[in-house]
């Protein structure tokens, strides 16, 4: 029978309806298989003997030899680094220069990998370059939040195959990011406690939605997971910001969750689209006791329609529990 949910931290709810929705092994017949790549691609910008094309890189990892991550501003920003940020009035309505920093995280050198597929090392050295540019964004005194993201396939909105994800930064914390904010302060005012780490806490006490975990991050498909697979990666030790991660052991550790958990969904469900945001806390406020950073995948496996959008409750078609078992038992070839 189909049954509200409520995400603790945000209080948003969700409608399971399974009996609305198509078992995983369905959904995955449905995914359209996708023509190999190429390893090499003379118009992709991102691949490596092209790198003319591109900006100047911020960023290059090694710094010698051949390049295996390179950071890059956006060609094609929607914002723009030397804009004011003065705020003014049209007529009752408020507006701003489109100030902001946005960058291309070109993943590998060649056309054809994923993080699914990469070796170990490669995916850290990915979440390396997060953690860096975070960190120096963050010190433009410009800069309140830096969101670092990555669109893969088509119906997750991107336009170029090569692996590479995204990071914006914005003078603005938006009602999508605060609002949440207030809810966990209402929380930690109430309880003492952080959300996020009860959270965590009680799906690793109930089991049953935990996909994989080590020693320092759990991956699971959360309670109130508003669509079919989403997944979560928090960190069991509190910190508010990414830019604290160790560098060494703990972001390897990450990036062998993460591998895993977007390689289960590749082959368990035949390499769907899907976004992943990594959620931190905004500019100044790393240190908070109420904030918990983690990373939030989301597969398109379904679409938002007028219900979602009239009443922001979202039908999820298929239970958490029943995703988290299916990718627990996909196996992954490595």
């Amino acid at each position: 029978m189909p049954e509200f949910r409520q995400n603790q931290a945000t209080k948003e709810w969700v409608i399971l309806a399974p009996e609305r929705g198509k078992r995983p092994s369905d959904i995955k017949k449905e995914q359209s298989k996708q023509k190999p790549l190429p390893e090499y691609s003379k118009d992709c910008p991102f691949c490596a003997g092209n790198e003319t094309e591109t900006l100047e890189p911020v960023y290059v990892h090694p710094e010698e030899n051949d390049w295996q991550v390179r950071v890059v501003p956006n060609k094609y920003a929607a914002l723009q680094p030397q804009l004011a940020t003065t705020r003014t009035h049209v007529g009752s309505f408020l507006a701003a220069k489109g100030f902001g920093i946005a960058e291309v995280v070109i993943e590998h050198p060649r056309h054809d990998q994923t993080i699914a597929l990469m070796e170990l090392e490669k995916v850290a050295n990915v979440l390396r370059a997060y953690r860096q540019r975070q960190i120096e964004i963050s010190k433009n005194d410009k800069i309140n939040l830096v969101t670092t993201f990555r669109n893969h396939g088509r119906r997750a909105g991107t336009s170029l195959e090569h692996p590479h994800s995204q990071i914006i930064a914005t003078p603005i914390v938006p009602p999508h990011v605060r609002y949440p904010m207030e809810q966990v302060v209402m929380h930690y005012d109430h309880y003492g406690t952080c959300v996020y780490c009860d959270m965590l806490s009680e799906e690793i006490h109930q089991g049953e939605r935990i996909i994989t975990e080590s020693d320092n991050f759990a991956a699971f498909c959360p309670f109130a997971a508003r669509s079919p697979f989403e997944c979560r990666i928090y960190p069991k030790r509190h910190t508010a910001s990414f830019t604290l991660i160790d560098g060494s052991e703990e972001i390897v550790e990450l990036a062998w969750l993460l591998r895993e958990v977007l390689a289960k969904l590749y082959y368990g469900l035949n390499n769907p689209d899907y976004n992943y945001v990594l959620r931190s806390a905004p500019v100044g406020d790393h240190d908070t006791r109420h904030l918990h950073w983690y990373m939030v995948i989301i597969p398109k496996i379904s679409t938002p329609a007028g219900f979602e959008i009239g009443s922001g409750i979202y039908i999820n078609t298929v239970a958490p529990e029943e995703s988290a078992r299916f990718l627990r038992e996909t196996e992954v070839t490595r």
